[in-house]
């Protein structure tokens, strides 16, 4: 069993080659870091290569908090078929000619700007019922999907050359670019499927900063703890809570800790906010939660990562 005091802990950013699927990736960290406690934070498909945040350690925790925030994609879109996948490793199942002119394809891309309505693909790690809608896709089984509302904050569309188009997307968490894809080919009456995908952002993070999972397999066993990032990095928006030796032992015990006791002005923060906890030397080692307690407006741990 891992001694947790000694246990790597920390960020760890990956550039996922394609063809490999991010539970490969985690796999991957496992080994390298000695410890199966890694998470991630947002999956790629397997076609997909770029930004994967990997959460090793206590880091781990923090999956929940770090899922969420815009997110920055480069695709190729390819108009004039559609695939059941919606991206180009899945089966034809329509073709049609390319019409519209490339400035027309500009002007329907755009209509797909700001908050959108997608229906999630069948081909995803969604659940329905238990079950996966991949799997149940696998089955020969299609069924009904809600659509819901995500954001595009921004769509980049250039014409590469014949049916391709390249498009650089920042968008919300849980948008499908292949999704985006398959509706723009058939807002455009030709259909249109995803043939490339790279992440060039997530929660911060560029791909300026990643290393593929060679370059940390060649670095020595020793130096590798170094490539981990703080967990703190993980929430750079949020407020933070120092707290003195003595109440922070109470903290970690799971005691409620009133404001007015810190002398912080029990109003700086609204109710249900969630803030770094640090220590009296500014580590953070957690993240609590604000409430209102009997006796007045206090800070909770929800998580301890140290």
């Amino acid at each position: 069993m891992n001694n947790p005091i000694s246990e790597p802990s920390g960020i760890l950013l990956v550039n996922k080659a394609a063809g490999c699927t991010s539970h490969d990736v985690v796999n991957a960290v496992r080994r390298l870091y000695g410890t199966k406690r890694v998470g991630h934070a947002g999956t790629l498909d397997p076609m997909a290569t770029g930004v994967l945040v990997v959460l090793v350690g206590r880091a781990a925790k923090a999956s929940e908090y770090a899922v969420g925030g815009k997110k920055r994609y480069r695709a190729v879109l390819r108009l004039g078929i559609e695939t059941d996948t919606e991206d180009i490793t899945g089966t034809v199942i329509k073709e049609a000619p390319v019409t519209s002119t490339p400035s027309q394809i500009t002007s329907i891309a755009g209509q797909f700007s700001g908050e959108i309505m997608q229906i999630p693909p069948m081909y995803s790690a969604l659940k329905r019922g238990g079950k996966k809608l991949c799997d149940i896709a696998r089955a020969g089984e299609i069924i009904e999907r809600d659509p819901r509302p995500v954001t595009i904050y921004s769509l980049d569309i250039k014409h590469i050359c014949d049916n391709d188009y390249s498009l650089d997307v920042i968008c919300s968490a849980g948008t499908y670019i292949r999704t985006l894809c398959a509706d723009i080919g058939r807002a455009a009456g030709c259909g249109g499927t995803m043939a490339q995908l790279c992440r060039t952002s997530a929660v911060g993070f560029g791909i300026e900063d990643t290393m593929t999972l060679e370059q940390i397999e060649e670095t020595p066993v020793e130096k590798r703890v170094s490539l981990l990032l703080p967990v703190a990095e993980l929430f750079p928006d949020l407020d933070a809570v120092f707290l003195p030796a003595f109440f922070e032992k109470l903290f970690r015990s799971g005691c409620e800790i009133y404001l007015k006791k810190l002398g912080i002005d029990p109003f700086r923060f609204p109710i249900g906010a969630t803030v770094q906890v640090c220590d009296s030397n500014g580590n953070f080692f957690a993240l609590g939660k604000i409430s209102e307690y009997p006796g007045g407006i206090a800070v909770k741990s929800v998580k301890l990562f140290k």
